[in-house]
Parts: structure tokens; C-alpha cells; sequence
């Protein structure tokens, strides 16, 4: 469907529907131009209401027909470095009420679809004194979280990383609301609080196998 088709489906639908699609557009072109991303790749689109600070921006990539859906918050904790600590590959969509946190580095590569509510994290808040509150004692050292291209993230899924480096492999998925605090390999279901392997696709065979054999 083309842009203008979109346009149209949407006034049939309900025209209050295309007041958000402009305001979109509009917000979309203002980051654009106004705030100093890493990267603002071609057909990216923010909407309104998504959380972006300005001071920011410099440490955000996003490639090309990277959409971010409603009240998306990308958050940047600590001092800018020389390459950006939150990337999102071409064509990823972050889906609505989505929370993306990165104190090192957080990396999307190509195509990673996040359904509402996902949390992804690569680092915690500090809590080693029980006599101070946890507000006043910062974040901790964390880690890095890269998901590969074609993933999946179910409903209110959580990515965390508190050390290391942390990987879902390429075509994998992501239940909703497991808790993955470890890596796993391409072609995976994952699942569960704390995550484990549900089943893994066997290239050779062709098939889905289950993690109990």
C-alpha cells in the first residue's frame, strides 16, 4: 500500500485518524532537522508522542524505515561516547509504550520488531547500600545487548543485561513477557521467567526441535 492509499484507508476509517499522521510527519521532520542524531535514516518516522531528549539524540542511530510507534522512550544514561549507544537497523519498528535504556550500547541490526511494552536494558540501578535510597546511588556498570536481524520481541517482553555481553541470535523469538538475562543462539523460541530455550530450528532437518530433544 502507498503512502497516499495509507492516507486515504485511514480518513475512511476515522478522519480524526489523520490529525496523529500529520502530527507524526511533523514531529518526524522536526527531529530531523533540529536534533543531532548519530543517524536519521530515510523513511524513519518518531511519533509525537515518543520520548526523545534533545541532549540525547547524539548517541541514537536509527537507519533507514525505522518506526517508532507511541509513547516509545529512548533513554540514554551517562556521558555521550564516540559512537552511539542505542542503534536500531533498517526497517525496525519499536512497537507502543516500548522502553529501549542503554548506559554502553544497545544494538537492533536489521528488521527487529518489538511488540508493546518491551523493556531492553544493558544495565540496573544500583542497589549495593541498603542504608542509602536506590535513587541516590546511580546506575550499575552494566553491559551491551545486541539482537541480530529478523527477531521477534513478544508483548511486554524484558531484556536485561547486567554484565557482559548479551545476544539473541538471528530469526529468533521472543515470548511474551519472558525475562531473557542470557544469550541465545540464532533460531530460537524463547520463553519463561527466567528465559530458557523452548525449541531451536535444525537447519539440517528442516525442522523446529524441542530444547528437551
Amino acid at each position: 500500500m502507498s503512502g497516499v492509499e495509507e492516507e486515504i484507508s485511514a480518513v475512511r476509517e476515522d478522519p480524526l485518524m489523520l490529525v496523529s499522521r500529520i502530527a507524526t510527519k511533523i514531529n518526524t521532520i522536526w527531529l530531523r532537522l533540529t536534533y543531532p542524531f548519530a543517524k536519521f535514516g530515510r523513511g524513519a518516522t518518531i511519533d509525537a508522542s515518543c520520548d526523545i531528549r534533545r541532549s540525547m539524540s547524539s548517541s541514537i542511530s536509527l537507519d533507514d524505515r525505522v518506526h517508532l510507534a507511541p509513547d516509545v522512550w529512548l533513554n540514554v544514561v551517562g556521558p555521550g561516547t564516540s559512537e552511539p549507544k542505542i542503534v536500531l537497523g533498517r526497517g525496525s519498528g519499536i512497537g507502543r509504550r516500548s522502553t529501549i535504556s542503554a548506559r554502553n550500547r544497545i544494538v537492533l541490526e536489521t528488521e527487529v520488531l518489538l511488540a508493546p511494552s518491551v523493556l531492553i536494558m544493558d544495565h540496573a540501578h544500583e542497589f549495593s547500600d541498603v542504608e542509602r535510597p536506590i535513587l541516590a546511588q546511580g546506575v550499575t556498570s552494566g553491559g551491551q545487548i545486541l539482537i541480530e536481524r529478523n527477531c521477534w520481541l513478544g508483548y511486554g517482553a524484558v531484556i536485561v543485561c547486567n554484565r557482559g555481553q548479551l545476544t539473541i541470535g538471528r530469526n529468533s523469538v521472543v515470548a511474551a513477557n519472558a525475562v531473557v538475562t542470557k544469550s541465545f543462539p540464532p533460531y530460537s523460541v524463547i520463553g519463561g521467567n527466567p528465559a530458557r530455550l523452548i525449541k531451536k530450528y535444525d537447519v539440517e532437518s528442516k525442522m523446529w526441535v524441542r530444547a528437551n530433544g
